[in-house]
């Protein structure tokens, strides 16, 4: 988790999804054309970021470029002193709207992609960004914003999981950035406190390795 300084900002790579969630048709987002993005960054980074959807990818030409999003949001996490390159970034929604669509039935849709990614990871921490990841994840927080969630924990199944701004907002209304990197901050000294104890566990218990398993499986037919 070292900072990184002076540096531009970069395209990380994408993570390909699972081989059945590459033409997926749970939500109408299938029917408008663009592909299904899993998520983006470090695959076995502890610490996941959550964003609303994926944005715009490529010009008209063709080339890949950075969008605004992940531009102020890797800008966010220099000065926080986050290293962009130990992150896995995914989003809500897994394809990029480009007209309007029914929401809500669309984020329930979506949600199990999002559930099944964080059993499958387990990361350490959950960060957000933006009230409709706020909206997505905590539908039964009524009137739930992330200007009331910011500055504090809350757990989404069983992980905890901080809110800040969306970094569009942040590039909207340049006087939210301030506090933008004040959450990312606060999130990275939670990150480090749940790395350290997770490292300090596993040195007083010792992972339970596959060739434990595999032997005690041995010893259990043996003695049936």
């Amino acid at each position: 988790m070292s900072t990184e300084t002076n540096h531009p900002c970069v395209i990380l790579p994408e993570e390909r999804a699972p081989e059945d969630m590459q033409h997926c048709e749970r939500c109408e987002l299938c029917k408008q054309r663009n592909r299904v993005i899993w998520g983006e960054g470090n695959p076995q980074g502890s610490l996941m970021m959550i964003l609303d959807n994926p944005g715009a990818r490529e010009d008209r030409e063709g080339n890949e470029f950075l969008c605004g999003t992940r531009e102020t949001l890797q800008l966010g996490m220099r000065e926080a002193g986050i290293d962009i390159h130990s992150v896995y970034v995914t989003y809500l929604l897994k394809r990029r709207p480009i007209r309007a669509y029914d929401k809500p039935a669309t984020r329930a849709a979506c949600l199990p992609h999002l559930q099944a990614q964080l059993l499958q990871k387990q990361p350490l921490v959950l960060f957000g960004f933006g009230n409709v990841v706020v909206e997505g994840l905590f539908p039964q927080k009524e009137n739930a914003t992330v200007k009331e969630l910011r500055g504090s924990w809350h757990e989404f199944q069983g992980t905890p999981m901080g809110f800040t701004y969306h970094p569009l907002a942040v590039r909207r209304r340049p006087n939210l950035l301030r506090f933008f990197i004040e959450d990312l901050k606060g999130l990275r000294a939670k990150w480090e406190e749940r790395a350290a104890r997770e490292h300090k566990e596993e040195r007083t218990h010792p992972a339970f390795t596959p060739n434990a398993a595999a032997y005690l499986i041995k010893v259990s037919i043996k003695c049936s």
